[in-house]
């Protein structure tokens, strides 16, 4: 029979029939019990064992105050209390944050004897405990339907060796998080103990849950403690690594540690190994230079010639001399031979920038050129072979240039053999950190100075967009630097912390602030602008065309009311100077927003 110990008023005999005999104790505290009401005798009959229990629970204080493991402290706590509480077997069983058993220790306990002791508790009286939140005794186990046979043999319980059990919960603050149990050898004596020694139990369990809950805190903090240090170390080790792994980080120039980054690398290494034509592509600023050369060397020809030209930087003429050079008398002003970049290049490798932007008659040059590796100098008809590795590079599309007849096909094909794709500085941003500190480091050396940059500056570049990418970061980096005023770069030293961020008014076009006009365009170099070619045909008008935009006045761009043509470079500047971006903006086809740009003499950003 399961007896529980209960204060006046609270219940019946015939109640405790009702609910089959299990008694579940509710225990007071010693502020919650009233003076009238006696202390429980149990088995605690005199003052020598009432003395005794004291004794045990103050060495038991003494035992979870030392430091030490907190498995090693429970079956300490559990072998000491065999000493006063009549009991065979004691088991402390811990739960962790998600409910899942953790720590279960008895008397003796040993590394990797958790699970022999966990098979010791009775399940389902283990989920009453913490369900209820309330201890569980039981006079004879064999007769309480929480234990089943498994139970009853596991605690050696029978017809002719009836068992006690007593359960109480462990508590952190109002959450349960373990048991503490003991199973006795029922006789006349100890049934008349149960209730006593349930609230002793319950008196130890509140002092083991507290030391767990110092114990988890101490660990947390540890945890803590010890992820700040290995961050700690890491950036010591950064700042004292040895040249090689700077080097490394530093690899051909290219700064930066981020997964896209490193994926790049790995990639140059493997098309370095061979001769194919590689194409470049990305952004504008995001470094397409420094991944040809590093390209080059990396490659068996890092010892020949890395000869580079910017096939948008001159006009045909020119560039057909740059790249094949001429011979003395071939055209006004060639007062003697010169060499081209192809021969100049031989053996090495030749990196023609900005490839997209040819025109098509040179176009048909070129690709001769690219696949018998060979040509004639400008007014010479001698024919000159070469071995020249080429790289490639673009920011323009070049599939629809190809779809447009912009770009010849087999040209397309021929260079773009291994086309490799720059990341965009927006998706390598753990790499801002480590070239804003690089630029910042350089200009430091330049000018003299030892400016050194804030978390809160870190932070500003973090939440930038960049869409001018690295380029835009290194002149970002120079600006505030050159300006800045203390020994340190700080959130207020950068513009755009005061509205005056040139990038965000060249990217976004118009200002909201100033609804009633386009916002300023920032001064572009003329060797960045390039006027549209004037057509061959009369241009046709384009007022019907411009229909779909609505009357002057229609809301086009951030609320601005503005003219045909203000509207068009408006359209144009928000999407980034990209033509059929702008068509779609404006309701137009790509060839209607070429006619617009012709007419109204609209000149083109390149950036």
């Amino acid at each position: 029979m399961q007896k529980e110990a209960r204060q006046p008023g609270q219940g019946t005999r015939e109640d405790d029939q009702e609910n089959g005999g299990r008694l579940m104790l509710d225990i007071p505290s010693s502020r919650e019990r009233p003076a009238s009401q006696p202390e429980p005798e149990g088995n605690l009959s005199g003052e020598p064992l009432r003395e005794s229990a004291l004794t045990g629970i103050f060495e038991i204080s003494k035992i979870l105050a030392a430091p030490s493991r907190l498995e090693v402290t429970l079956a300490n706590v559990v072998g000491l209390l065999q000493s006063f509480v009549q009991m065979r077997h004691g088991i402390v069983s811990l739960l962790d944050d998600e409910g899942m058993p953790d720590i279960t220790v008895g008397a003796g306990w040993s590394e990797g004897s958790d699970e022999r002791y966990r098979m010791r508790l009775p399940r389902t009286a283990i989920d009453r405990i913490i369900a209820t939140d309330r201890p569980l005794v039981v006079e004879n186990v064999a007769a309480e339907p929480l234990f089943n046979a498994a139970d009853r043999e596991v605690l050696g319980a029978s017809d002719d060796m009836p068992v006690s059990f007593i359960g109480v919960p462990i508590r952190i603050d109002p959450k349960v998080v373990g048991t503490l149990t003991v199973d006795r050898i029922r006789d006349d004596r100890s049934s008349l103990g149960l209730e006593y020694d349930a609230r002793l139990l319950a008196m130890i369990a509140n002092l083991v849950g507290q030391t767990v809950k110092l114990h988890r805190l101490f660990a947390c903090d540890r945890e803590r403690l010890m992820a700040e240090k290995d961050r700690l170390q890491k950036q010591i080790l950064e700042l004292r690594q040895p040249a090689r792994e700077r080097k490394k980080l530093h690899a051909h120039g290219i700064i930066g540690d981020s997964p896209a980054l490193r994926g790049l690398l790995e990639k140059i290494a493997v098309v370095a190994r061979s001769n194919s034509t590689v194409l470049l592509r990305g952004e504008s600023g995001t470094g397409k230079e420094l991944v040809a050369k590093a390209i080059h060397e990396s490659s068996s020809r890092a010892r020949r010639p890395f000869v580079k030209l910017n096939c948008a930087a001159l006009p045909e003429t020119v560039l057909e001399s740059e790249l094949f050079g001429h011979e003395k008398g071939a055209f006004t002003g060639a007062f003697s031979s010169r060499k081209g970049r192809f021969e100049l290049a031989d053996k090495g490798t030749l990196f023609l920038d900005e490839i997209g932007e040819i025109s098509a008659p040179f176009q048909a040059k070129l690709l001769r050129v690219l696949q018998e590796q060979e040509f004639e100098r400008v007014g010479s008809n001698q024919t000159v072979k070469v071995d020249v590795r080429i790289i490639a590079a673009t920011n323009k599309n070049l599939e629809e240039a190809v779809g447009r007849s912009e770009f010849r096909a087999d040209l397309y094909y021929r260079i773009s053999v291994v086309p490799l794709l720059l990341p965009p500085l927006r998706e390598r941003r753990s790499d801002i950190p480590l070239l804003a500190r690089e630029f910042l480091r350089n200009f430091n050396n330049e000018n003299g100075r030892t400016l050194t940059l804030e978390a809160s500056a870190i932070d500003v570049l973090m939440n930038c967009g960049f869409p001018g990418n690295v380029r835009e970061l290194e002149n970002c980096i120079e600006r505030t630097a050159t300006l800045c005023a203390g020994s340190s770069i700080v959130r207020s030293d950068f513009a755009c912390c005061h509205g005056q961020c040139l990038s965000a008014m060249l990217w976004k076009g118009t200002s909201d602030e100033r609804p009633d006009q386009p916002a300023p365009m920032p001064s572009v170099p003329a060797k960045s602008t390039i006027p549209l070619a004037q057509p061959t045909q009369p241009v046709q008008s384009v007022a019907g065309e411009l229909a779909s935009l609505g009357p002057p006045g229609t809301v086009l761009v951030s609320g601005a009311k503005m003219a045909d043509r203000e509207r068009v470079i408006a359209a144009m500047e928000r999407s980034g100077w990209v033509q059929a971006k702008a068509a779609r903006l404006l309701g137009l086809t790509p060839r209607q927003i070429g006619y617009a740009l012709r007419k109204y003499g609209i000149e083109i950003k390149r950036f």
